[in-house]
């Protein structure tokens, strides 16, 4: 049979400068735009607490981890969990033949009453068999059989 190699840590993302993965380059990369944009479309000070805002924002995207993923994936998840309603209500549509057989329940004189089962109890010595045989593991199978 021929052996294949598994590739092992597919979850470790590629490192392109030092310990910088692709997705954190990308984020500085868009973060360094932003604060560009706001460079050439602001005034000075503006500029000072546009650029300490994106700073933040775009170091906590790339660098910040929540229980050992990228805050991206947990800001996702704030957002879906947020989204979704609260209650969740399970709304079962009936068919007509659950209605009437619904209906016919409720009615006291239409249900018929199921049959009751009465069962004798075992005797004392077939409890005190079982007993033995539980006792020892199950080696021990009865005169009986």
């Amino acid at each position: 049979m021929q052996q294949f190699v598994v590739p092992q840590f597919i979850d470790v993302e590629d490192k392109i400068i030092g310990p910088i993965t692709t997705r954190q380059f990308v984020i500085l990369i868009v973060t360094g735009l932003f604060i560009f944009l706001s460079y050439r479309f602001s005034d000075f000070s503006l500029f000072i607490v546009l650029t300490v805002i994106w700073a933040i924002i775009g170091g906590s995207l790339a660098f910040w981890r929540v229980n050992g993923r990228p805050f991206h994936f947990f800001l996702l998840n704030l957002i879906q969990t947020f989204r979704r309603p609260r209650l969740r209500i399970w709304n079962k549509r009936l068919t007509t033949d659950e209605v009437k057989s619904d209906i016919k329940a409720a009615k006291p004189g239409l249900s018929s009453t199921p049959a009751v089962v009465t069962r004798t109890p075992p005797s004392s010595s077939r409890l005190s068999d079982l007993a033995l045989v539980v006792d020892t593991g199950g080696v021990y199978r009865g005169e009986s059989q």
